[in-house]
C-alpha cells in the first residue's frame, strides 16, 4: 500500500483501454519509464470494458505499478477499488459522497474533483488528500465535460487552501503544463497528452 504523498500529482497518467489504440500495459509501462508519479485506472465511457474483461485489464495494470511502485488509482469503481486493492479512490461530484469513500476505505488516499466554488464550498475537503481542479483547458478526451475554468481556478483554491494538494486536469499538454504549476499546482493529470504521443517516454519528460 502506497502512503500518499503531494509528489505523487506531479505526473499524474489517467488511462483506460477506450482511449488506447496499442495494448494499454505497453503505454504504461513507457509511461513509467518516461517517469510518471501516479496511474489513475479510468475504464469508462464510449469503448470501455466491462465485467470481467475490466477487472482483468485492471489486475494486469495493477500488476504493473506494483512491480515499478508506481501509486494505483482508480475512477470511482468502489467494487473494482476492492478487488484490486487500489492505493487510492478519485471519485467526481456525482459519484459515491466523499464520506462514505473515507468511511468504507479509511487506509486508502482520496480525490475529489472539483469545478467550480460551489463545489469546493459543499465538499468536505477535510476529508480528502487531494483535489483534481478542472477541466483547466477545454478537453475532447472526457464526454460531457464541464466548462474549462482556466488557471484561474487554481489559483483561487490554493489562495482558499494555502496547504492542500492539487492536481490541475484538463486539456493539458506539453506547452502549456508550466502554466498550471505556476499557478499553484502540485501537478498536471494527462490522458491523450500520453495515450496519443508519438514518443511516449519524451511526452512524459516534457511534462
Amino acid at each position: 500500500m502506497t502512503k500518499f504523498d503531494r509528489t505523487i500529482l506531479n505526473k499524474y497518467f489517467i488511462m483506460g483501454s477506450q482511449n488506447c489504440k496499442r495494448n494499454p500495459a505497453d503505454i504504461l509501462l513507457e509511461a513509467i519509464e518516461g517517469g510518471i508519479s501516479s496511474f489513475q485506472f479510468r475504464e469508462k465511457g464510449k469503448g470501455s470494458l466491462s465485467g470481467e474483461d475490466k477487472v482483468n485489464l485492471g489486475k494486469q495494470l495493477r500488476r504493473i505499478c506494483k512491480k515499478h511502485q508506481i501509486s494505483f488509482i482508480i475512477n470511482d469503481d468502489i467494487e473494482l477499488a476492492e478487488v484490486l486493492d487500489v492505493d487510492g479512490i478519485h471519485v467526481g461530484q456525482d459519484d459515491l459522497p466523499i464520506e462514505e469513500v473515507r468511511r468504507r476505505f479509511p487506509d486508502k488516499f482520496i480525490g475529489l474533483s472539483i469545478s467550480n466554488q460551489q463545489e469546493l464550498e459543499n465538499s468536505s475537503i477535510a476529508l480528502v488528500d487531494y483535489v483534481g481542479a478542472g477541466p483547466i483547458f477545454s478537453t475532447k478526451t472526457k464526454k460531457n465535460a464541464k466548462e474549462a475554468v482556466g488557471i484561474k481556478w487554481i489559483q483561487s483554491i490554493r489562495e482558499q487552501y494555502p496547504l492542500l494538494p492539487i492536481v490541475g486536469i484538463g486539456g493539458i499538454d506539453q506547452v502549456n503544463a508550466k502554466f498550471v504549476r505556476e499557478a499553484g499546482a502540485d501537478g498536471v493529470a494527462v490522458i491523450s497528452a500520453i495515450t496519443e504521443a508519438a514518443n511516449i517516454h519524451e511526452a512524459v519528460k516534457a511534462l
